[in-house]
């Protein structure tokens, strides 16, 4: 699936069973809040907390795609085409950093 399909994917899901977009200030607590369930998950199964018998069972790549679920409800009602915007991304790191990483001792 390419961005601009995973944005109309997510356009036409939120208006044949989400009725309409939550405003942008909801949908940003919204990506905080998904966020935060990643990191819940990352911290303790792969970082130094101890996972809890109730988190062992969470799919991380269920909550990555709500993440990128919400991030895509935020580009689609903001006007951001994700593909341009990835790309020009990509773009700007490539110039910026083509030799960053490589020279950085701390990579070695």
């Amino acid at each position: 699936m390419t961005l601009e399909q995973a944005q109309k994917l997510v356009d036409d899901w939120i208006k044949t069973h989400g009725v309409r977009y939550f405003n942008e200030l909801t949908n940003m607590a919204m990506l905080t809040e998904e966020v935060g369930e990643v990191a819940r998950i990352i911290a303790r199964r792969y970082g130094e907390q101890s996972e809890k018998e109730s988190d062992k069972n969470k799919d991380l790549g269920e909550e990555l795609a709500d993440v990128l679920f919400v991030l895509i409800c935020l580009a689609n009602q903001t006007g951001v085409d994700l593909n341009k915007a990835l790309e020009k991304n990509i773009e700007k790191k490539t110039k910026r950093d083509s030799e960053r990483h490589h020279n950085n001792q701390k990579l070695k």
